[in-house]
């Protein structure tokens, strides 16, 4: 049987990097013989980290897993695919609202660029955690020291520090 290497990318704004990312990202080392996590853009999203900081914190975090490495990418996933010549992309499911969205995406990328998808289901205690609740619930406050990283908490916690809240001129007089 010959070996076929497979390269695999993971993308995402991964704005900030939650816990089932990583978890997603440690199957995804099971699975592929090279893994990239490919931090892109999602121009309907209001960014916390820039780029270049998740990329620097994602780095940090797989550190020790060998066969992952971190990039990011300004053009459609697909194309940035075909430029490291991945074979696979990588995608997390953590409920049924994900199924349909994610199930759309890949059919419409292998319609267009021939890349197949795989799917892998989150860990269950990872499964309600997406990147913009953990946006919204440490903006408001939030405790979110059990959705992310250590490292990503502590990150949240110097960039709220510096973050001033919109007045959004809908406060109600006590």
């Amino acid at each position: 049987m010959e070996y076929n290497p497979i390269t695999a990318i993971f993308p995402g704004s991964f704005d900030p990097l939650t816990n089932g990312h990583l978890d997603v990202i440690a199957r995804g080392t099971k699975l592929f013989s090279h893994l990239i996590v490919a931090v892109g853009q999602n121009p309907d999203k209001d960014e916390l980290f820039t780029k270049a900081e998740r990329v620097a914190m994602i780095c940090e975090l797989v550190a020790d897993m060998p066969r992952v490495s971190v990039e990011s990418y300004d053009c459609l996933t697909v194309k940035f695919a075909a430029q490291k010549q991945a074979n696979v992309m990588l995608r997390g499911l953590r409920n049924l609202t994900d199924v349909e969205y994610e199930f759309q995406l890949a059919m419409t990328n292998r319609t267009v660029a021939g890349i197949e998808t795989v799917f892998v289901m989150t860990s269950e205690e990872y499964g309600y955690v997406n990147s913009t609740m953990v946006r919204q619930l440490a903006l408001l406050g939030g405790d979110v020291s059990k959705l992310v990283p250590p490292l990503v908490f502590s990150h949240l916690q110097d960039k709220l520090r510096k973050h001033k809240p919109r007045n959004n001129n809908n406060d109600v007089p006590e």
